[in-house]
Order: C-alpha cells, then sequence, then structure tokens
C-alpha cells in the first residue's frame, strides 16, 4: 500500500504550489470569476507563470521535458491550485495529464516530432479531449455491454488518400476554447460507408472547418468549456491518434483512472473549510469567538472530517492507479477506486461549501467574498465526467463482477 509519507520532492512541490497559489490565483479569482467577457476573464498572466513553473508540463516524462509527476504528485498539485481556483487548476491539469499520455504513450514518433517542439516552447499551448455530444447514446444500461451501433455521432471519412473529413458537433468540452491541439473522439468511416469503430484523430484549432463556440457557465468560470463544430473539416492521415477503431478516450479504464477530477473538488472544499474556519474565529456573538459556540463547533468539525476523508479516498484511488498490479494481487479491493472517490468527494464537498456559507451568515451570499464563488464551482461536479447516479451504477455492476467495455463520453 502507499506510504502516508510524502517525498521531499512531493513536500516541496507541495508548498511551491501553495505559495504560487496564495500569491497569483487567490488574490483575482474572485473579481475575475464575475466579468462576462471571457477575454477579460481568462487568466492568461497566471497560467503563463505556472507553466513556467513547471506545471503545464508536470505529468509529462523527464525524457519529453516534463517533471514525470506520478498519479499522487498530481492529484496534490491539483487540490493546491483549485484551493485558489478550480479553473485555473482544471486548465492545468488536464493538459498535463492529456500530455503524459498523447506524447509518452499513444502518439507516433513523426506525432511528436511535429507537435511537441510547439508544445513545449509556447506557454499559451494546451490540449483538449473531445468526447461528449448533445445527443449520442452511448448505450448506458445496467449489467449489459453498450450496443454496437450506439455510439458517437459525430464521424470521420477515411479519403482515398487517407484523409479523414470530419461532421458532427461535440459539447461540453473543457479547454476548447483556448486548446491549441484537440484529440477529438469519432465515428470512423470507409469512404464506402463501412463503420470502422470509435477513433481518436488530433486536430488543431484554427483548421478550416471547425468552429469553437465558448459554453457560459455558472461555475468553474476562470477555466474554458465549449462547443465544436465540424463541418467538413479535414485533417490529414497522419494525425490518427492510436489505432482505427480503438479510440483512446474510449477504452480508458472504468474507475481505475487518475481522480483528477476529485482532487480539484477538494480544493474547493478546503477552501471553503479554511475561510469559514478563519471567519469563525474572528466573529464575535455573544461575547465570544463563534468558533467556540458548539453548533459552529460541531459543524466545522464534520467539514474537517469529510475533507479528510475525501482526501484519503483520493490518495488511495491516485495510487492505485499508478499501480493496477496491486488489484490483481488481491492487495486493493477489485473495486472502481476512482467512481467511489468521485461520489463520496462530490457529495461531501457540496455539504462543506454550504455548512461554510451558512457559517457567514448574510455575508456567504455577498458577491464580495467567494463563499458564494465555491458553492457554484462545487456545484459542477455532481455531474463532472457523469453523474452520481451512473457512478454508482458502476460501481454496483463492479460487486458483481461485471466488468464494463469503454469509456463515458464527457469531460
Amino acid at each position: 500500500m502507499f506510504s502516508l509519507f510524502l517525498t521531499p520532492e512531493q513536500k516541496a512541490i507541495r508548498e511551491m504550489v501553495r505559495e504560487f497559489t496564495r500569491n497569483e490565483i487567490t488574490p483575482i479569482a474572485n473579481q475575475r470569476d464575475r466579468l462576462d467577457d471571457f477575454d477579460e476573464r481568462f487568466p492568461w498572466e497566471v497560467m503563463e507563470k505556472a507553466s513556467g513553473l513547471g506545471l503545464r508540463t508536470l505529468a509529462l516524462s523527464e525524457k519529453y521535458g516534463g517533471a514525470g509527476a506520478d498519479a499522487l504528485t498530481s492529484c496534490i498539485v491539483t487540490e493546491e491550485l483549485a484551493v485558489g481556483d478550480v479553473g485555473v487548476s482544471a486548465t492545468l491539469g488536464q493538459t498535463s495529464a492529456l500530455a503524459r499520455l498523447w506524447f509518452d504513450r499513444v502518439m507516433t514518433p513523426g506525432q511528436r516530432e511535429r507537435f511537441l517542439p510547439q508544445f513545449l516552447s509556447d506557454h499559451r499551448y494546451h490540449l483538449a479531449t473531445a468526447g461528449h455530444e448533445p445527443d449520442t447514446d452511448l448505450g448506458w444500461c445496467y449489467h449489459r455491454q453498450p450496443d454496437p451501433q450506439a455510439g458517437y455521432k459525430t464521424t470521420a471519412v477515411r479519403q482515398a488518400n487517407g484523409d479523414w473529413i470530419i461532421n458532427g458537433v461535440k459539447n461540453f468540452i473543457t479547454s476548447a476554447p483556448i486548446a491549441k491541439l484537440i484529440a477529438v473522439h469519432v465515428r470512423a468511416k470507409s469512404a464506402s460507408g463501412e463503420v470502422l469503430g470509435p477513433t481518436s484523430l488530433l486536430v488543431e484549432n484554427g483548421t478550416p472547418g471547425l468552429t469553437i463556440r465558448e459554453h457560459d457557465k455558472v461555475g468553474r468560470r476562470l477555466g474554458s468549456n465549449g462547443e465544436l463544430a465540424f463541418e467538413d473539416c479535414r485533417v490529414p492521415a497522419t494525425n490518427l491518434l492510436g489505432e482505427v477503431g480503438k479510440s483512446q478516450f474510449v477504452g480508458a479504464p472504468m474507475g481505475r483512472r487518475m481522480p483528477r477530477f476529485q482532487a480539484m473538488n477538494l480544493g474547493i472544499g478546503r477552501a471553503a473549510y479554511e475561510a469559514a474556519l478563519d471567519f469563525a474565529k474572528m466573529r464575535v456573538q455573544g461575547g465570544r469567538p463563534i468558533v467556540e459556540h458548539q453548533a459552529v463547533g460541531m459543524t466545522l468539525a464534520n467539514m474537517a472530517i469529510k475533507l479528510e476523508a475525501a482526501r484519503s479516498l483520493i490518495w488511495q484511488a491516485a495510487w492505485a492507479a499508478d499501480h493496477r498490479e496491486a488489484y490483481a494481487d488481491g492487495s486493493l479491493p477489485d473495486l472502481p477506486l476512482q467512481g467511489i472517490a468521485k461520489v463520496f468527494v462530490s457529495e461531501a464537498v457540496q455539504q462543506v461549501v454550504l455548512d461554510a456559507a451558512q457559517i457567514f451568515g448574510g455575508m456567504g451570499v455577498m458577491r464580495e467574498l467567494p463563499m458564494q464563488k465555491y458553492v457554484r464551482d462545487a456545484l459542477i461536479f455532481l455531474h463532472s465526467e457523469h453523474s452520481n447516479d451512473v457512478a454508482r451504477l458502476r460501481i454496483a455492476e463492479s460487486l458483481v463482477g461485471f466488468e464494463r467495455a469503454g469509456g463515458m463520453g464527457g469531460d
């Protein structure tokens, strides 16, 4: 099992990111969150500084210019960034995770030669993956595998010269408005109409036939999210990511991924809890700080219990993501630990931020303070990746040994 002692390197990077968050993210987050214009709201200056510290390339291997951070270290960094703002954390964390997947594991040498130098040299070079669609039937049925005919509506038709023509729409795509390279997951077809299966293609931002529209969200507003519309969008044969019929997105192990979303969510809860604790020590009612009132003290205690339990689940799932052999030898239960963390953390943090707002009283709903922002940010995680009900159904399937092939199309 993983050690509860962090390495000196992990503690050092945690302190470095904590200081960066305290000095660069927290001071601007609440004010930027209130801006309507995306170009004014998005904190490029923060993103560039974070990239300069190596946070954009954190999980990428040292061989290809990154830090080679494991899943646990990545989750520690993700939590610290999210204490300042979850949108910043989401943007950096996704690019880091996709860089590791694409450059280290999936790309051909030719693709690496084309894209890696641009990625390393440009602090604004971010990555995105486009799976979710407005009306895709992914064949979710309890205890049944997806229908082979279900799947993405977005199509890519292979041309005689090997190029692909993409048509369709993707929505709810994290970092779509800012990403310079996007892995688009499609239903591949031959020129004759034969279905070739789920396939991933790399599409550069600015490719003719691709239109990107920003989504306006109530939470995670310092991040970006958008819709991709493809109309006869041509990409070269050399942009095939992996193999035809074996989408890198659909094949991800279910419930055993790195719990990146859960670490982000924990950061929101921690920020709300720490703000509420500081306020309770300062606010005086009945002649003493309200933290000394039993009801407030017990509320804060319950918040601390939820957050510590959440972190334990996240760290266990993160360690397991890098040590999947621990499932096979019985060291870990044969359960989707990331899915378990998803349900518990999202619901625990939702309660934590509401309790924190309650401690602030009337000040909790004032836009001058970030408490209302934490409530909005936390709400998103009840439905990120997929809903908690779907996660519970997947956990229920695992209890009887049902193994579902493929993954869901979502953020």
